[in-house]
């Protein structure tokens, strides 16, 4: 594999962030030589059977497509073996008849950061650094800090002051890391982020190119489930968009090395208040930072830094993107819940995205989809019991009953319902 500029094509140093011509993001591009695709299917299967820790990892099972790091630097806690549930209330919800999630929240920390961070991690180890660094809304935070940890390094986190979920920054304390809260939101604390020597610190943000290598992984793990056949549409939540660009380029490689024969559609979708890359795809042209604002936190994003290359994703695959209200997060949230899944609120766009885009035929009833979903329920358990106390729709408010015969009357009631 080599490293080079994702917008100009110049070639890179290993551990540059940037392109030293037009400052543009890195991306590692894969050999070309042909690959053996029947020999490549047989390994990735048989190493599921292995009981060594790199290949129960649903990223280094896949280590000959991703850039080259000796195994005694790699820094694992079996990532990425998540699963692909079928969307039985989802579906109904959205109108759609093939429906299912691929759950990155059944993640080690409990979302898809895991899966890059692993590999930046693990890379930043091989060069001998001591200090890991990111901004973050939570997610990014609570992976850093836990891999940081394993790799015995020293983790620094900024955060927008009192825009992050408490569990999250709970998750990140308990891992060690030290917490910088800053005056600002999360675009600022990446611009801070930025100005570091990437050379004397490892920035573990989603503009380190290693970070989409571990991503796209979850593009392979979801072909295996499906025994290497893709889906018509896949639907992800748009925040900073590392995973868009990371579950295209995991696709586009896919399908370069043999493995798959078309690549799916890409639909992202951004919450209303925070929605400058649906902006941009709608009217051209370059992306307008916007002041951003959405309840969904893990995707209050108002400047995203791989907009680019994302934006290069959606239209290879001849997607989409498109924004939804914080109130249609809230209710399709729910609906995962219903589903015995669970997610976090930014999560749930995906699914009140596909709704959307049911309702004006952008995809059809009996298209194959799956929808990501970034982040566990217990991400944010404030914003679900808020919910279930509102006057939501769907809210599930806790029964008081004066007495045993009132229970047993409730248990009548529920038997009659199933019965």
């Amino acid at each position: 594999m080599r490293l080079a500029c994702s917008e100009c094509g110049v070639d890179a140093a290993s551990g540059s962030l940037f392109c030293s011509e037009c400052r543009g993001l890195l991306e590692f591009r894969l050999d070309p030589a042909p690959h053996d695709v029947h020999a490549l299917r047989l390994l990735f299967k048989e190493r599921r059977a292995s009981n060594d820790s790199l290949d129960q990892s649903g990223v280094w099972r896949f280590r000959e497509l991703l850039p080259a790091i000796a195994p005694e630097h790699v820094v694992t806690l079996r990532e990425n073996a998540i699963p692909v549930y079928r969307a039985q209330a989802g579906a109904v919800y959205a109108d759609a008849t093939r429906l299912a999630y691929l759950h990155l929240g059944m993640n080690p920390t409990a979302s898809f950061k895991d899966a890059g961070m692993t590999v930046a991690i693990s890379s930043a180890r091989s060069r001998g650094s001591r200090v890991a660094i990111c901004a973050s809304t939570g997610n990014t935070a609570a992976s850093m800090a836990a891999y940081a940890a394993r790799a015995g390094m020293s983790a620094i986190v900024l955060v927008p002051a009192g825009g992050v979920s408490e569990a999250k920054m709970a998750q990140t304390l308990d891992y060690g890391a030290t917490v910088a809260a800053i005056d600002g939101d999360f675009d600022r604390a990446l611009e801070i982020v930025r100005t570091f020597d990437s050379e004397r610190v490892a920035i573990v943000n989603s503009i380190n190119p290693y970070r989409i290598e571990g991503q796209k992984c979850a593009a392979f793990v979801l072909l295996e489930s499906r025994r290497w056949n893709a889906p018509d549409w896949i639907v992800v939540p748009g925040g900073n968009l590392g995973n868009t660009s990371a579950l295209g380029k995991g696709f586009r490689e896919a399908r370069d090395l043999g493995l798959l024969t078309r690549i799916p559609k890409i639909a992202v979708v951004q919450a209303a208040g925070a929605a400058p890359f649906a902006n941009v795809f709608r009217d051209g042209g370059d992306l307008v930072p916007v002041e951003a604002e959405t309840d969904a936190t893990a995707i209050r994003i108002g400047a995203p830094a791989s907009w680019r290359k994302a934006l290069g994703e959606v239209r290879a695959s001849d997607g989409t993107v498109i924004s939804v209200g914080d109130d249609e997060i809230a209710e399709a949230r729910a609906i995962v819940g219903r589903d015995g899944v669970g997610c976090e609120p930014a999560s749930a766009a995906s699914l009140a995205g596909l709704r959307k885009l049911r309702e004006d035929d952008t995809i059809a009833r009996d298209d194959d989809v799956v929808l990501v979903l970034t982040g566990h329920v217990l991400k944010d358990s404030a914003y679900a019991a808020a919910f279930h106390a509102s006057v939501a729709r769907l809210a599930n408010k806790i029964v008081r009953l004066p007495d045993e015969a009132a229970l047993r009357a409730l248990v009548d009631r529920a038997s009659a319902v199933y019965a």
